[in-house]
């Protein structure tokens, strides 16, 4: 009988940390999931990537990030590290954020929303903006809790409730293996996490992490 695998996390913000737990969970491996770190935005993961990477040694990480001019991860990594990629380190960018992984299972988000499916883009992974769209659609439902909780205030980038009521929709309705129909980058990333093969029993300190 297999182990789970330990695996720790790395993320941008509560959402991507939602969506990352949900593909870990959905992946057909079996995961231990160990703490979180970030939420403090782009610059926090690319400043504390060598740490990931050494902690790796010990215990796998999966960081996930949103980058908007970067065309693979492999390009990414490339310019944050500056030493080998360790075996145990997962890296993946959400093309061209993580709002188009949500987007990507559009039946489900239409659902969510009380819109028509034919109202979700077809390829979320081109928008220009992922997150903007996902706050238009959610402007033109008619449940008024959720427009009040995704649709920004005035002076505001999200909705008082945005990454707790898009999170409870990921964890409850959202399926990766639809999204990644829609997404090429999410499917990327749902293969790498399936396909994942690590190197365990080896020591290895976040202590660079801060």
């Amino acid at each position: 009988m297999y182990e789970p695998i330990p695996i720790q996390l790395a993320v941008e913000d509560e959402l991507s940390e939602t969506v990352v737990r949900t593909m870990l969970r959905q992946s057909g491996r079996e995961y231990s999931l160990g703490p979180c770190y970030g939420r403090r935005g782009y610059g926090y993961l690319k400043k504390n990537i060598k740490g990931f990477n050494n902690a790796a040694k010990g215990i796998p990480f999966i960081v996930l990030t949103d980058h908007d001019n970067a065309e693979c991860a492999p390009a990414l990594m490339g310019e944050w590290l500056r030493v080998p990629k360790d075996h145990n380190l997962i890296f993946r960018i959400a093309v061209k954020e993580v709002e188009a992984w949500v987007l990507a299972h559009q039946v489900a988000f239409a659902s969510f929303l009380g819109i028509s499916p034919k109202d979700i883009p077809e390829k979320p992974d081109r928008l220009a903006d992922p997150k903007n769209e996902l706050i238009h659609l959610a402007r033109r439902s008619r449940r008024t809790t959720l427009r009040r909780a995704i649709v920004p205030r005035h002076g505001s980038k999200i909705g008082p409730d945005y990454n707790a009521t898009l999170g409870r929709f990921v964890e409850s309705d959202w399926d990766a293996n639809q999204a990644k129909e829609h997404s090429p980058s999410r499917k990327r990333a749902l293969k790498a996490i399936a396909d994942f093969k690590p190197i365990l029993a080896r020591k290895g300190s976040i202590n660079d992490c801060e």
